[in-house]
């Protein structure tokens, strides 16, 4: 996750103080992990967020990344 924390709370079900910490490990670090989720949830997840971001002129990126 690159930046912005209200589609974390909303798609990705954390709460306020969870999303904060995120955010703000990713102003330190760059980025941060958000969760696991299979393939499929992951990268509707992502979209779900990434639209609901731009709609609202969030910065945020997502990576979906395969292990």
């Amino acid at each position: 996750f690159f930046n912005e924390e209200a589609p974390i709370k909303i798609v990705f079900n954390k709460d306020e103080q969870t999303a904060t910490d995120l955010m703000e490990l990713v102003h330190n670090s760059g980025s941060a992990i958000v969760g696991t989720y299979t393939y499929d949830i992951a990268v509707t997840r992502a979209s779900i967020a990434t639209t609901r971001a731009k709609k609202n002129e969030f910065p945020l990126r997502i990576e979906v990344r395969k292990k």
